[in-house]
């Protein structure tokens, strides 16, 4: 009887420990099981951030291979443009060698003209003074006036000294008073000179018609005896010229003796070459 509750016992004891052995093993299993459900999601949330990575990855290389790409777009830009600086620097430095040739040319020039342009106004005015001198009695008299001005030398001669009433053949008293001043021209060079004609508004009348119709004819006659008479005396033809103006250009009014008989004139002009 007493080995039967020993024996019992014993049963009740191995049961329990192996009741206890069963749940000692089951919450191991379950803490197991919660432990790789945790590492599977851990697993996952890793396997997205591998992706996003990755994706992130595969987007950076595309942004860093066109940044790349760009910079060698850029840097070919900035080549093409360095060397059209370079060109346009090198066109300008040309340019600017050119100008300073010219600017230099163009001072010389300038100088060469101001000093001949000098040389020219002394030229005229040692030509007045000669002239001055050499008539100052016809000059004293108001028979002659010379003047000067802007490198222009004008001497008017009443026609009475060179030229009889109406008449365009200069007296042989009127062909030494123009050597006198033929003498002073020749000295001067590099001018033109001009010879004019000039009468006063008295109409021409009569028979004088027939061979002078109007003023204008008789001052041109007059104008080209004078011009004829330089040329004989050794003045080049190249330089001369003989213009008309009648009664159209007068220096004094015509309403008086004396007014008309200062606009009856030869005018011979000294004036620069064209």
């Amino acid at each position: 009887m007493m080995y039967k509750k020993i024996f019992s016992l014993g049963f009740i004891l191995m049961f329990f420990l192996f009741i206890s052995g069963c749940m000692v093993t089951k919450d191991t299993y379950m803490q197991k099981v919660a432990e790789a459900d945790s590492q599977a999601k851990e697993n996952a949330a890793l396997k997205d951030k591998v992706k996003v990575l990755t994706s992130d990855r595969d987007q950076l290389k595309e942004a860093f291979a066109n940044a790349t790409k760009e910079k060698e777009d850029l840097n070919k830009v900035l080549e093409s443009k360095s060397d059209s600086l370079t060109q346009n620097i090198m066109e300008l430095r040309k340019n600017n060698s050119t100008l300073e040739s010219e600017n230099l040319a163009l001072k010389e020039s300038v100088a060469a003209l101001k000093k001949s342009k000098e040389e020219e106004v002394k030229s005229i005015k040692k030509a007045h003074d000669d002239l001055m001198q050499e008539m100052k009695a016809e000059v004293a008299k108001e028979q002659i006036t010379i003047t000067e001005l802007k490198g222009k030398l004008t001497l008017d001669v009443v026609d009475k000294i060179l030229f009889a009433s109406v008449e365009a053949d200069v007296k042989p008293e009127g062909l030494a008073v123009l050597q006198r001043v033929i003498d002073v021209l020749k000295k001067v060079k590099d001018k033109a000179i001009r010879i004019e004609g000039h009468t006063d508004n008295i109409q021409i009348k009569g028979q004088l018609t027939k061979k002078y119709a109007t003023n204008w004819e008789l001052s041109a006659a007059r104008a080209i005896n004078v011009t004829r008479f330089l040329q004989k005396q050794g003045i080049s033809p190249s330089i001369l010229s003989a213009t008309a103006f009648g009664e159209y250009k007068p220096v004094a009014s015509n309403s008086s003796s004396e007014g008309r008989a200062k606009n009856r004139r030869i005018a011979i002009i000294l004036l620069p070459k064209e």
